[in-house]
């Protein structure tokens, strides 16, 4: 089966909330509400992963109408035009 591809439907996973110290009672619950936090964020990394590999994956929308404009063209180079740098990275 293909990947999905991503739209303008498919907005990036949103961070849970993080419990504040009060919200523990202290009484060693199983699971504690920072347990329950920490499986939380988790699955936020998993899922943001994958929607920025779909996000990867699609080609800009510009990029391809030139590309099937010019045949053999790079997909979004303009004349004379640099290549942007993006910095990449994780932050928690």
């Amino acid at each position: 089966m293909p990947p999905a591809i991503p739209s303008d439907d498919d907005p990036p996973p949103q961070p849970p909330v993080q419990p504040e110290l009060e919200d523990c009672c202290h009484s060693g619950c199983t699971p504690c509400v920072f347990d329950l936090y920490d499986d939380a964020y988790d699955r936020y990394r998993t899922a943001l992963a994958a929607w920025e590999k779909r996000r990867a994956e699609q080609p800009p929308a510009e990029a391809k109408q030139q590309a099937d404009a010019k045949p053999g063209a790079k997909p979004g180079a303009k004349p004379g035009a640099k290549s942007p740098r993006r910095a990449s990275g994780s932050h928690r």
